[in-house]
């Protein structure tokens, strides 16, 4: 073999390797967000929608144009479970235009949504979902497994939170789920535990938000998430996060932990709700309990640098519960 030929497969052993090592260790991609002029923050979340418009999803999408526009937002938050059943089944899937564009059409909605995955979405091909041909069909469109926001006064770290539950690995039932990218799973996992971890530490945010599919704490149907209370609860705890945001149970709720400052907010009446289907917490005080509501609708957020506002709206846009981190920091520092 000559030197040239050495040389070739020096390289080609090089980039192998590297491309290797970006799969197992890249860090989560990191997002810019302007804030507004006058340092402020504001956006909506809404969890468990894509159904085309059905299960009240159009009128709750009506008044968060509402709101959107009184509150001048700057982006939207999705929690997961974008498309049901089973999520897209191409970059081209008519679904996305059905329960997407179509619905969220207000002037004010056509800021950027950040998106996860639910396990919904993992039913149909979540290569789909992920893919850029979406942002070239509707621009305000970005859905990753975990990724970084970084604005001002804030950063976000959106969580894949899907692959952490057991049952959809060892007991999927009828359910089929695309595992691909993650696979083999506790790799995946490491490196997801591990990137947020190096995020967190490394954050300078006034404000810490995680956002997940799956809930950590929760009265409703769902109930708590025993390998995110295991493997991502101490990690919030340790690096002073905010608020951790879900939606996976069809209601909305708000959550305090009696040990930190932590809240925990849920976010997933979107469209189809679970009237009167609640549970209680393994292992906690209903001082804990802040908000439930069993019904549609959708949360806002507002940020200053000392003071962050959020209020949880129903189908007709009036507000059923609303707290400010004043109350909270009050709370905590009269209980210490």
């Amino acid at each position: 073999m000559d030197g040239s030929c050495k040389h070739c497969l020096k390289w080609m052993w090089v980039a192998c390797f590297y491309f290797e090592f970006m799969l197992v260790s890249a860090e989560f991609q990191r997002f810019q967000h302007p804030v507004k002029a006058d340092g402020s923050l504001s956006f909506l979340v809404i969890g468990d929608w894509g159904r085309k418009g059905a299960y009240n999803q159009s009128q709750v999408a009506l008044q968060m144009g509402k709101v959107g526009e009184k509150l001048g937002i700057d982006f939207v938050i999705s929690t997961g479970d974008n498309f049901y059943e089973k999520g897209l089944a191409t970059p081209y899937d008519p679904h996305f235009k059905h329960s997407f564009t179509n619905i969220y059409s207000a002037n004010s909605l056509q800021k950027q949504w950040y998106s996860v995955l639910g396990n919904h979405d993992y039913r149909g091909d979540v290569q789909a979902q992920l893919s850029p041909i979406l942002r070239k069909i509707d621009s305000r469109w970005l859905c990753l497994r975990s990724f970084l926001v970084n604005t001002e006064i804030a950063e976000f770290f959106f969580i894949d939170t899907t692959p952490f539950v057991d049952e959809y690995f060892r007991n999927p039932k009828h359910q089929k789920f695309d595992w691909r990218g993650v696979i083999p799973r506790n790799k995946y996992l490491t490196r997801v535990l591990k990137e947020l971890r190096c995020s967190l530490r490394e954050s300078v945010g006034k404000w810490k938000i995680v956002i997940g599919h799956h809930p950590i704490r929760s009265i409703g149907h769902h109930g708590q998430t025993k390998e995110l209370i295991t493997l991502l609860l101490p990690i919030l705890e340790a690096y002073n996060v905010d608020m951790y945001i879900n939606g996976h149970d069809h209601c909305m709720q708000h959550l305090s932990s009696i040990t930190s400052p932590l809240q925990f907010f849920t976010s997933g009446g979107g469209s189809k709700a679970w009237k009167g289907d609640f549970d209680y917490l393994d292992g906690g005080g209903d001082d804990e309990i802040k908000f439930y509501y069993d019904g549609q609708g959708f949360m806002s957020v507002e940020l200053t640098p000392t003071n962050a506002k959020i209020a949880f709206y129903d189908v007709s846009g009036d507000v059923l519960h609303s707290f400010s981190s004043n109350q909270l920091y009050y709370t905590y520092s009269t209980e210490m």
